[in-house]
């Protein structure tokens, strides 16, 4: 299993239970394989069994409350974790998942005295620490935030790659820097912002890293000199240093009231915007949809709206040409919208980020769910209406908040109040997108 031979390892585990029916170890750990599959009835059995052979076994209550959590079985999770924590009070593992748990179930109090307990019971307990950071950072607790957010590993493989010391908040007049790559495209987008900062702290010259897709559209971003994409050969050297970069906000100790929020920052390309405005209706408003993130996302299917229909209602409202910039899951949806939705289908002829970039910009509208788009629309200074799910909303939104810092006078939130509700989301925006034809016409 460690290796990856999944099928090896089931087949490993299921032949050490035939030899030991009561093994509550092999049980745990095929609950655990059988977990990652997906193939959950049998899982949580497994979980069960372990759980009945050896009700002292702190690893399976602990997988099991994770598994049960995925399910939000939040009362059932909670058992498990409480259960994990009496058998092991002084193991931090225990006290770290509880404390997830009850951030999805916004019993932010609870949580944070939860990743705190954990933290004191093992101060290099780095888990703990990460989920911290999501938990302050929501709340706009920076200072600590951006701290504990430290304490993540994501970029592992280029830290043993390059030579050159890490960036930690040294003067960087005259000197060339790397900000490497992390996490996903809106990540990417919503923190490329910060090469403008360091260009304006002395930086002599910067080089950024990024995603493929991002290359062409970042070529245009303030502060940069050199673009390389990771699926490029990436010199072990060549620079004073190297960041990620979402660890630059915590060496410019970046605050609430004082994040670079110079609107836009980034640009499309006049050739492609001439391009793609060509496609566009010349009469009405138009109106980018983006319902659907990537499914890799671990709380896509929250994020995403289940199908194109939610937005169904939109149909009601007159003079609004409706463009589908989605990609990948959703895309097919847009070829056969739901009736009387009339929607034009621009996503599949969108090659990269430069190019969607180009459509934003020939829109008078952007609405979306929390994906990249969002960042991006942000970034190039386009209007743009996020619809964010109540479970797991993500940090950078922060609470209970109809705007975003990030992009001022930009973004507009649609919150959510019900986990799962889209369809009051959805009635909210068609009120809201009624009375934004009124006010542009």
């Amino acid at each position: 299993m460690e290796n990856g031979d999944l099928t090896g390892a089931e087949s490993c585990f299921r032949m050490a239970v035939q030899i030991a029916p009561d093994f509550a170890e092999a049980y745990a750990n095929l609950g655990l394989l059988l977990d990652r599959q997906g193939v959950s009835d049998e899982a949580e059995i497994c979980y069960r069994r372990s759980i009945a052979f050896n009700p002292a076994y702190t690893e399976t209550h602990l997988n099991l409350g994770a598994f049960l959590e995925k399910k939000k079985r939040f009362n059932e999770a909670e058992a498990s974790y409480r259960q994990a924590i009496e058998l092991k009070p002084h193991a931090p593992a225990g006290w770290s998942n509880l404390g997830v748990l009850y951030a999805c179930m916004k019993r932010e109090q609870e949580a944070e005295q939860c990743y705190r307990t954990a933290m004191f019971l093992d101060e290099s307990y780095a888990t703990a620490r990460f989920n911290l950071s999501y938990l302050l950072l929501r709340q706009g607790r920076f200072e600590e935030g951006w701290y504990c957010l430290e304490s993540r590993n994501w970029f592992a493989a280029l830290t043993a790659h390059l030579v050159c010391p890490r960036w930690q908040g040294e003067s960087l007049v005259g000197k060339s820097l790397l900000i490497g790559y992390e996490a996903g495209h809106g990540d990417v987008i919503q923190f490329s912002r910060y090469a403008a900062v360091l260009k304006a702290q002395g930086a002599g010259s910067i080089t950024m890293i990024c995603h493929p897709a991002l290359k062409t559209l970042l070529a245009e971003l303030e502060g940069v000199d050199i673009v390389m994409s990771f699926d490029e050969q990436i010199p072990a050297s060549g620079w004073d240093f190297w960041t990620p970069p979402m660890s630059i906000p915590y060496y410019c100790k970046t605050r609430l009231d004082s994040i670079p929020a110079k609107i836009p920052y980034l640009r499309a390309e006049t050739k492609r915007i001439k391009k793609w405005a060509a496609l566009l209706p010349n009469e009405g408003f138009s109106v980018g949809l983006v319902w659907k993130g990537n499914p890799q996302f671990e709380n896509n299917a929250d994020r995403s709206l289940p199908s194109l229909n939610v937005l169904a209602p939109l149909r009601a409202i007159t003079g609004i040409n409706f463009i589908s910039l989605q990609k990948g899951a959703g895309e097919e949806e847009a070829a056969h919208p739901p009736s009387g939705l009339s929607l034009i289908n621009l996503g599949p002829q969108l090659a990269d980020f430069a190019d969607t970039a180009a459509v934003v910009t020939s829109l008078d509208l952007v609405i979306c769910v929390d994906t990249a788009i969002a960042h991006l629309s942000g970034a190039l200074g386009k209007p743009c209406w996020v619809l964010l799910p109540a479970y797991k909303t993500d940090w950078r939104w922060l609470k209970d908040r109809a705007d975003s810092p990030w992009y001022p006078g930009i973004m507009r939130l649609f919150r959510q109040l019900e986990m799962g509700d889209w369809d009051a989301v959805a009635t909210e925006v068609v009120t809201a997108l009624e009375q934004w034809v009124r006010n542009a016409a």
